[in-house]
């Protein structure tokens, strides 16, 4: 059973879904765009018959509180020590996926104290080498200039965008009406459509340092790790995780998490019994 509640956490009001016993060891569980915590509705309870899941909103995202700032992968990261700080949990394993697995990357890489292991689906990893080969996925990027863009907002706030986006390459598995609209809800209030811009914005000033070669560096990964891809993604290409050292393929889309919920929880629980 999920339940859900508001945290402090760091001074940003938290939405927070959780399953589980309180005390059990905690995983962190993150979406991307353009979803909430309502994504791991089926993988978050597998979990919990021995784990404390902990599904937080991403900032700006869902029932979380918007900010004018902080809309990039490296906030999203450090906001979730503030919600285990708030939550007194020492330690935890995170699992993310599309924005939610690249910050649980950079989590787990930045605060190896903290996070146990690391399970990303569908996301690039930040230790990618800038080759010809990567250099040629860059017409993917598409759609983060427009919705980076001043129609960004109008478009997820007024069309069936978010809709199309979610159903694009699932071949239509995943996803019931009720989802797609709970999704698309998401980001029709005009403060959170405007802080997904924001957060696209961000990440083509990011994009556009890693191919100057000024982009900050991450710390190598020093806990167990594993990245899920669904081969039909039509946002990011193979040559963005085909570098990682443990990367398993798989027939999905980009939104692996809804099509392959069962795999996702295996997966899960394989990693989280490496963890002592």
């Amino acid at each position: 059973m999920i339940r859900h509640r508001f945290v402090d956490a760091g001074g940003l009001r938290v939405h927070l879904a959780e399953a589980g016993e309180e005390g059990a060891p905690a995983v962190v569980l993150l979406h991307g765009w353009p979803q909430t915590s309502h994504l791991w509705r089926r993988v978050g309870p597998s979990l919990a018959d021995r784990h404390h899941v902990l599904m937080p909103d991403l900032r700006g995202f869902g029932e979380t509180e918007v900010t004018e700032d902080g809309m990039d992968p490296e906030t999203f990261a450090t906001d979730q020590i503030a919600l285990l700080d708030a939550l007194g949990v020492e330690r935890a394993a995170v699992v993310g996926h599309d924005w939610g697995g690249y910050a649980a990357f950079l989590l787990a890489a930045r605060h190896p104290a903290r996070i146990t292991a690391v399970l990303a689906c569908n996301a690039p990893h930040p230790w990618v080498r800038v080759t010809p080969r990567v250099a040629a996925e860059t017409w993917r990027a598409w759609y983060a200039l427009v919705l980076a863009s001043p129609l960004g907002p109008q478009l997820m706030q007024r069309t069936d965008l978010v809709k199309k986006a979610l159903t694009a390459d699932t071949r239509g598995t995943g996803f019931t009406a009720e989802d797609l609209e709970t999704f698309a809800a998401a980001f029709r209030p005009p403060a959170r459509a405007r802080a997904a811009q924001r957060l696209y914005r961000s990440y083509l000033a990011t994009a556009a340092a890693a191919a100057r070669g000024s982009a900050a560096p991450v710390p190598e990964l020093r806990v167990p790790g594993h990245l899920l891809f669904g081969v039909r993604d039509r946002a990011i290409g193979r040559p963005l995780v085909e570098g990682f050292p443990s990367v398993e393929f798989v027939d999905a889309g980009h939104f692996v998490v809804d099509e392959c919920p069962e795999l996702v929880s295996r997966r899960a629980r394989e990693l989280l019994a490496t963890v002592r």
